[in-house]
């Protein structure tokens, strides 16, 4: 078992486009940057923690970096790790902070 403070820093940020708020109507489904050793279970535990909700399943996606140029110099923009999150039917993350 990983330890809470790993588990805090597992999840860098909500992401968010527009795919990310169509997923989150449709499918109940929320998308986070992750760290790029982290795992489906690290990420799984690490929400649970966070957001205090039940997660059904998590998918998680590698997108490589891309090759740039600019005058004449080569150069490579990071990569990123993003995980989608299922919750179970009825839970929501809310990402406004207000208290309820």
């Amino acid at each position: 078992m990983t330890s809470k403070e790993y588990l805090t820093s597992v999840l860098v940020a909500p992401h968010v486009s527009e795919k990310a708020a169509r997923v989150a109507e449709k499918a109940n489904q929320y998308v986070f940057r992750v760290r790029s050793e982290a795992t489906k279970t690290e990420v799984r535990a690490a929400v649970e923690l966070m957001f205090s909700v039940k997660v059904e399943s998590v998918q998680v996606v590698n997108r490589k970096g891309k090759s740039t140029a600019f005058r004449q110099r080569r150069g490579r923009r990071s990569g990123l790790k993003k995980a989608y999150v299922r919750l179970v039917a009825g839970q929501t993350i809310d990402f406004t902070g207000a208290e309820k």
